[in-house]
């Protein structure tokens, strides 16, 4: 099946969605609210293609998928599949998928690429909640080769299948789990990456020797605060949020460093600083 995407929100996750696609030679539709957000969007998608190309993280030789760009989300109906990629809140993630599932023909699945909100709280809000799954990419999308595949309660066959086509096309690894707040990846990131703040906090360490005992002791490829300036420090803080509401675990209440952090505009890579400073930011 040759599918043709839906992308909704021209954020950080949706570009790099967008531009994965458009690299493995999908059809993109994307779509936010203004012209303005949008106009940087293909800019940015532009530029992780390249970026992809230059690191052999797309199919080289592969014609480029055709990418539109609109405000008007009636423009759903014309795909096989919708990602959703909005803001990490849970009102408007189910807002934004309720009124798409009005648009859109049943069986075209609906993928949202939350990183933290169970999938069956968003399913109450949809029209068929058979048709909703979960595929949390990693940043940045068109970099990291595994996706996280999360199967709600309600998720049909049909859709699960569906969700596991689109993966395929875009030539990354699935691996499927079930549903619950932060599902595997990010119920032990996030906490990780919260402790190391406030260890970082606490005097204990720096940032640069807590990553290096991550890298240099355990063979991670990125410590946890490298690997939180690059998701970004506000959406840390948002999913961390979503995370404690959701268990009551306040392991998971965002340390104050980390509040600090987004409240003095220091986000991490997009910005430009976060943990540590970035010449080339990402935003």
């Amino acid at each position: 099946m040759t599918h043709r995407l839906a992308v909704l929100g021209a954020g950080v996750m949706g570009t790099g969605i967008a531009a994965l696609a458009v690299g493995s030679g999908l059809a993109v539709t994307l779509i936010d609210l203004s012209e303005q957000i949008l106009d940087r969007a293909r800019a940015q998608v532009t530029r992780q293609l390249r970026l992809a190309r230059l690191i052999g993280a797309v199919p080289a030789g592969r014609r480029p998928g055709e990418l539109t760009t609109t405000t008007d989300l009636s423009r759903v109906a014309e795909a096989t599949a919708v990602v959703e990629s909005v803001t990490e809140r849970a009102d408007v993630k189910a807002s934004v998928l309720a009124a798409v599932s009005t648009m859109v023909g049943p069986g075209t699945v609906l993928i949202s690429n939350t990183s933290a909100i169970p999938i069956d709280e968003l399913a109450r809000a949809i029209a068929r909640p058979g048709d909703l799954l979960g595929v949390h990419f990693m940043n940045p999308a068109y970099h990291i080769a595994t996706v996280e595949v999360v199967r709600g309660p309600r998720t049909s066959d049909a859709a699960l299948a569906a969700g596991l086509s689109v993966v395929a096309a875009l030539g990354r690894e699935p691996i499927v789990v079930l549903d619950g707040p932060g599902f595997v990846i990010n119920r032990v990131l996030q906490r990780m990456i919260n402790e190391s703040a406030r260890i970082v906090a606490a005097g204990i360490s720096s940032a640069e020797a807590v990553d290096a005992l991550f890298t240099g002791c355990l063979g991670h490829r990125s410590g946890p605060l490298a690997t939180a300036d690059l998701i970004g420090l506000d959406s840390v803080v948002d999913t961390l949020t979503v995370l404690l509401e959701r268990t009551g675990d306040a392991g998971y209440a965002p340390c104050d460093l980390l509040l600090a952090k987004v409240r003095q505009g220091e986000l991490g890579r997009k910005s430009g600083r976060g943990f540590f400073d970035y010449p080339d930011p990402l935003g």
